[in-house]
């Protein structure tokens, strides 16, 4: 099953770099335009110049975004603000957190984790990934020879590891502690004790490993390899290419927290609403929600019965000018019905897979490129932030959903099978500049 190693981490300097909270930012994916040039802005060693540098309107192929990635990677190494640390460490952390209402922690383990194509069932996707968001990650990684963002990953069961795990930070004081750009207190510890490396890497070779956030950087990490190996004599397995940075979580972590990624359509006529609105009583029980007392009482109302419905695909929608707010529930048999044979029973069990089959491609005439149009279709991991969307004109109509369930990621990701795009939003993200990882 899995190899996950120790490794000597490269990480800041607090000799030099004093506010660690400073130079940490989120994954370049879920990073706006906005708070790419506040980080820009923040400091001067802020990880940004390394995973989303600013492009401009010169660059070409001699001086590009990727090359000087690499120029302030070497830079920063050469000037001890990067340092590699002594020993072969394991890096804890935790991260609390709030959402809806409720406050959590979950805890990470960062290693290094052998690269394995997917076939051989040992690291297993659950999304569809991009070639064009590959080739450009690729491009960084030539330029940089580094990891600087964990792929986060998950393993099943872990609960005697998960209570040795949390220990440690009960019985240690932490090699870093910060509050991050949301507000999210995020710890680092630094596990170097050869006993417990190696009960950690033991634990890991009976698991496989399940990527909840970061399939892109996987994908480009195997390129990356497969390029390093052409391109090396005398290349070996130990060479530190044939492994990837992972923040390794377990699913039974009470911190672990799944957010559901509503669909906002856009650039909507009219007339398409109107037919869709005509088909869906066919499929579904409508239960509309009021919108009489003001809109704040129906979101609250909404969410309660969207919730309550969960068991039974529910989805909500939301139009603006027709007044709709509505949750509607699928009758009993009709995905088996109309996809028996074409879609797998794990796929079928989605929410997510209700929504783009049957709503969007059967009734709404959607492809799969419109489906893949970001122009088009837009995200938000908030019923709230979906509705006002809508109001604010950014969008025709909102699909509302459940959040997927960490068993439906396993079942899907065992049976092989691949989610559609956006089914899950793991939260919160694991941040980028605690710890890299040197590829050569």
């Amino acid at each position: 099953m899995a190899e996950v190693i120790p490794f000597q981490g490269v990480r800041y300097n607090p000799a030099l770099i004093s506010d660690m909270a400073a130079v940490v930012a989120p994954p370049y994916d879920v990073i706006s335009p906005k708070e790419q040039i506040a980080f820009h802005e923040r400091h001067p060693n802020n990880v940004i110049r390394l995973i989303l540098g600013q492009v401009k309107p010169e660059d070409h192929s001699g001086d590009n975004v990727h090359l000087r990635a690499g120029r302030y990677f070497q830079q920063w190494l050469s000037e001890k603000i990067l340092v590699p640390d002594a020993k072969p460490t394991f890096y804890l952390t935790t991260v609390d957190f709030s959402s809806n209402g409720h406050a959590y922690q979950r805890l990470g383990l960062i290693g290094r984790v052998r690269l394995e194509p997917f076939d051989k069932g040992i690291i297993l996707p659950h999304e569809r990934t991009f070639s064009k968001v590959k080739s450009e990650r690729l491009m960084l990684m030539k330029a940089c020879h580094a990891n600087f963002s964990p792929i986060f990953g998950l393993y099943a069961d872990g609960n005697d590891i998960l209570d040795s795990l949390r220990a440690i930070t009960q019985q240690q004081s932490p090699a870093t502690d910060i509050i991050d750009d949301k507000g999210h207190r995020q710890r680092l510890w630094c596990l170097t004790e050869e006993k417990t490396t190696r009960a950690l890497t033991a634990f890991f070779s009976t698991r496989r490993i399940y990527i909840a956030d970061g399939h892109h950087r996987y994908e480009t990490a195997l390129n990356y390899r497969n390029w390093v190996k052409e391109n090396t004599s005398g290349f070996s397995s130990d060479h530190p290419a044939n492994f990837v940075l992972m923040s390794l979580s377990s699913m039974v972590d009470p911190g672990m927290v799944i957010l559901p990624a509503h669909r906002l359509l856009k650039q909507l006529p009219t007339e398409d609403v109107s037919a869709l609105l005509q088909k869906l009583a066919e499929y579904f029980q409508i239960l509309p929600v009021s919108v009489d007392k003001g809109l704040h009482d129906a979101v609250a109302a909404f969410n309660q019965l969207l919730e309550q419905n969960a068991q039974r695909h529910a989805i909500g929608l939301y139009a603006k000018d027709r007044s709709i707010f509505q949750v509607m529930v699928l009758k009993e048999g009709v995905m088996d019905r109309l996809f028996k044979g074409q879609i797998e029973p794990a796929l079928r069990d989605l929410d997510v897979t209700v929504l783009t089959h049957l709503i969007m491609m059967e009734l709404m005439g959607f492809d799969q490129a419109r489906l893949d149009d970001e122009t088009k279709i837009a995200y938000r991991t908030n019923s709230k932030d979906a509705v006002a969307a809508v109001n604010e004109g950014e969008a025709a109509l909102a699909f509302i959903l459940n959040p997927t369930k960490i068993e439906q990621v396993q079942r899907v990701a065992e049976s092989g099978l691949i989610m559609p795009r956006k089914s899950t939003y793991f939260y919160p993200k694991v941040i980028s500049g605690q710890v890299f990882n040197l590829l050569r």
